[in-house]
């Protein structure tokens, strides 16, 4: 049987990162996670995180992406990287490709990608930001010569499916629901297991060698219509539907600020641009991880209703 390949995950006290050490560790690759020394006192949660690694056979890796030293210590150990830093931490991915062409080791890398396209599409500030930063990093991997694999995860569902997409809910409505535009844009909506599961399979895959991967599993492809429409047949009742006109979402942002800020105009543009839904024909090279990876029991949207009923 072929030796697993050893996988380090920078940013995985994080969001989305956490789930990827997780799938790393599950599935037998020997996990590092770079952590701060100061992690694990920054919070309880953070703790229990730890606590949890360590229970699992991570192995933890005191670093910091402004360390250079540390960072290509922490590489040499590893065949695999994967960046799962949050958006304030997109630029400093330079650090990392710099310490991955000093230590001369890595088979692939993964940045931190895990939204929507970041070549091409139209968002709003401060969104348009965020994705001009990821195609950034992605032309100096390119120009490097560093193997890599990116990753796009669309909507995750705890932003959208656990409250049905109302900001200040921590669940999902039963009497009236809000909808930014006509509701009949398509998205994409992941479970964050099923991110971290796709992820360690597509570092691991000769087909994904220098390819973006789309998590775009058929069940998952839904208007916000659709959404609710689901949910209002798992509680056997008919939410009022209050429809947020364009003009009036370009607004709310333009008088927010962070993070609701870039939250609207994330939403805005998978929800009422439909930039999600692009894949057929601005990226038709994208490979589908559902179709790559058949073996994986993905979350349907319907599924993941059933939990919150």
């Amino acid at each position: 049987m072929a030796e697993k390949s050893k996988i380090l995950v920078i940013g995985g006290t994080g969001y989305i990162g956490k789930f990827i050490v997780k799938a790393s560790a599950n599935t037998g690759h020997p996990t590092f996670a770079l952590v701060r020394e100061t992690t694990a006192a920054s919070t309880s949660q953070k703790l229990e995180l730890i606590e949890s690694f360590n229970k699992s056979g991570v192995t933890l890796v005191h670093g910091d992406l402004n360390d250079h030293k540390s960072l290509v210590k922490a590489i040499t150990k590893v065949d695999i990287v994967i960046s799962a830093v949050g958006l304030e931490q997109i630029d400093d991915q330079m650090n990392i490709i710099s310490a991955i062409k000093e230590a001369g080791n890595i088979k692939r890398f993964l940045p931190s990608e895990f939204g929507t396209d970041s070549d091409g599409l139209k968002f709003l500030e401060p969104a348009a930001s965020v994705y001009r930063q990821k195609s950034k990093i992605r032309r100096a991997i390119e120009a490097e010569g560093i193997p890599y694999t990116y990753i796009l995860s669309y909507a995750f569902a705890g932003y959208t499916l656990r409250n049905l997409g109302q900001l200040d809910a921590i669940a999902p409505p039963k009497e009236k629901v809000t909808i930014l535009g006509n509701g009949n844009t398509k998205c994409i909506f992941m479970n964050e297991e099923d991110v971290g599961t796709y992820a360690i399979k597509a570092a691991n895959d000769p087909r994904t060698l220098n390819k973006t991967v789309g998590l775009r599993p058929p069940a998952n492809i839904k208007c916000y219509n659709e959404l609710v429409s689901i949910w209002e047949n798992k509680i056997g009742k008919t939410l009022q539907r209050n429809y947020v006109a364009e003009d009036q979402i370009m607004k709310n942002i333009l008088e927010s600020s962070d993070p609701l800020k870039l939250l609207l105009a994330l939403f805005h543009g998978m929800f009422v641009k439909g930039v999600a839904a692009l894949y057929d024909t601005k990226f038709p090279k994208t490979l589908e991880a559902s179709e790559l990876f058949p073996e994986v029991k993905y979350t349907t949207v319907d599924s993941y209703f059933d939990r919150l009923v």
